[in-house]
Formats: C-alpha cells, structure tokens, sequence
C-alpha cells in the first residue's frame, strides 16, 4: 500500500510528524489493496495510525479484498492491530458488501 510506504520512508528520514498532517485534512482519503498484500509489524502500526488521524476527521474509503476476520494473518498474525483499525473503521462506517466474481474476469470464459 502506497501510504504505508510512503510513511515508512518519511519515518526513515526523520518527516513523518510533517507527512502525518496530510491524512486527516481530505474530505474522502482512499486507501485501496487493503487485504491483498501481507503488512509486517510496523507496516499494519503506521496504517492504524493513519486510520487513528482521519476517525471522525473524514471518509475513509477502504476496499477490502478479504473478509474482516481474515486480517490477522495479513498483520503480521497480529489481532491488537486489525481490532483497533476496525474498531475505528466501522464505528461510523456503512459497509458495503459485493459478493460475486470479480468485474475483470467479466467476459471471460469459464476453463
């Protein structure tokens, strides 16, 4: 995830306080393949923290690929992390569920 890295980065070179300012001021904040790629500790740490800046700041929009109870074992098989993003994510939230094939495979035949 592309927020998480850029964070990483900041927090290496000693900016992340200045690169935090910029998540809890949009009105919708985008945070897409969430659930599709593994986040060690620290990783799945700076993506709660920015979910900690926006609660109650703004939309959070967050495409989550695998279901609520499957995101342990993409945080690092860490539960304290994935409770504390979904505490703040669906305390306000409207979930959407889509079940059903994926919309690129539409057109394509069944092998």
């Amino acid at each position: 995830m592309e927020v998480i890295n850029t964070l990483a980065a900041t927090q290496s070179a000693g900016r992340l306080q200045q690169e935090r300012k910029t998540y809890p001021t949009p009105a919708r904040l985008l945070l897409d393949a969430r659930g599709s790629l593994p986040l060690d500790k620290a990783g799945a740490a700076l993506l709660c923290h920015v979910i900690s800046l926006r609660y109650a700041q703004g939309a959070i929009i967050l495409p989550a690929h695998r279901a609520f109870k499957d995101w342990p074992p993409i945080c690092n098989h860490d539960s304290t992390l994935p409770s504390a993003i979904l505490d703040r994510l669906l305390h306000p939230a409207e979930t959407v569920i889509i079940d059903g094939k994926s919309f690129r495979m539409k057109g394509q035949s069944e092998q």
